[in-house]
């Protein structure tokens, strides 16, 4: 008698493989954020690392959970490094360990862990952040800020003082709030062409921050990590209510390239609403979910409270995940769809 071997198709794909591809796309952008502002970025990274490796061990110890196993699979990390990444790089150390605790011991492990959670960690992490610490949320570094290591991870470390004169808006906030100010007597053109600030088309340095994640997502298509639906729904959702007001007013609204090479559009396009667990699933499921975080985004950058909208607009999509899953579920291969 002899055995055979059932004709089953074993992928070559595991968690731990999926996100150190992840991050492997994260570098270009990283690159470039230590190219635009020095290497406080960096020593931010590891910080966060560190706090959600340790809350993770802890969380799995109290659960029960094999250490092993899911402190290496690198879910853990992506989700550190995307709350520093999101987060002002010269921030204090303890606000980016607050942003890692809460990224994984409340949004992740207080749902039930990895493939679990509802809610994107380091969305939840940048909004419970930017609501309770406002201030220290907005600092980013001034444009032109010229220092050294050792001055920026003394800022980092609370052993040297913070002054305003390190801080500075960024192209969104500045866009705004020049527009909010001069009450239309000021328009987008002029501000976009006379302000340092604004760079080349969306900001100084920052098109290529962006530029660093637009190669990394496309990478992370190529090797299907991700597929196309999400991340090119969330750029025609930001784009195109961009665009329309942008043809009716140009001088009030800034044109749709600004604003996807601008904050974190295309961070979040390709690192964030492509999240298999807390995005939708299904195939129109994942276009309805991107446009529509996508065009959230844009009202609330434009027209909220906040320079920047793409945590919040993912958070709220979340919210509604269920429900577009349940009415965007393909019909059963065989069997006709109801009437």
């Amino acid at each position: 008698m002899s055995w055979s071997t059932p004709p089953y198709l074993l992928a070559d794909v595991s968690v731990r493989r999926v996100m150190l591809q992840v991050l492997l796309a994260l570098l270009p952008g990283i690159a470039a954020y230590v190219w635009l502002i020095g290497p406080a970025i960096i020593l931010q990274l590891a910080i966060a690392t560190l706090a959600a490796l340790l809350a993770e061990a802890l969380l799995l110890r109290l659960r029960g959970r094999p250490l092993l196993l899911f402190l290496t699979d690198g879910s853990a990390i992506v989700t550190a490094w995307l709350v520093a990444l999101a987060f002002p790089p010269l921030s204090p150390w303890w606000l980016t360990v607050v942003g890692a605790l809460f990224a994984i011991v409340v949004a992740k492990h207080l749902y039930g862990g990895l493939g679990q959670n509802p809610f994107n960690p380091a969305m939840i992490a940048f909004a419970a952040c930017i609501v309770s610490f406002p201030a220290l949320m907005s600092q980013w570094p001034a444009l032109g800020l010229r220092l050294s290591v050792a001055e920026q991870f003394e800022i980092i470390a609370g052993l040297a003082p913070r002054v305003d004169a390190m801080t500075g808006a960024t192209p969104l906030d500045a866009l705004k709030t020049a527009l909010k100010l001069g009450d239309g007597a000021v328009d987008v053109p002029t501000l976009l062409a006379t302000q340092e600030v604004f760079g080349n088309f969306a900001g100084r340095g920052w098109e290529w921050v962006s530029a660093g994640y637009l190669l990394g997502g496309l990478w992370l298509w190529q090797r299907r990590i991700i597929t196309w639906q999400a991340p090119l729904a969330f750029v025609c959702g930001l784009s195109l209510p961009a665009t329309v007001l942008w043809a009716w007013n140009p001088q009030q609204f800034a044109d749709p390239l600004f604003h996807l090479f601008s904050g974190g559009s295309l961070l979040g396009a390709f690192f964030i609403v492509t999240d298999p667990v807390s995005g939708s699933t299904t195939f129109r499921g994942k276009l309805i979910f991107g446009f529509l975080a996508g065009a959230i985004a844009y009202v609330i950058r434009v027209f909220g409270g906040y320079p920047d909208g793409v945590a919040f607009a993912v958070l709220l999509m979340n919210l509604c995940v269920p429900l577009i899953d349940m009415y965007t579920q393909p019909p059963i291969f065989g069997m006709k769809k109801p009437e």
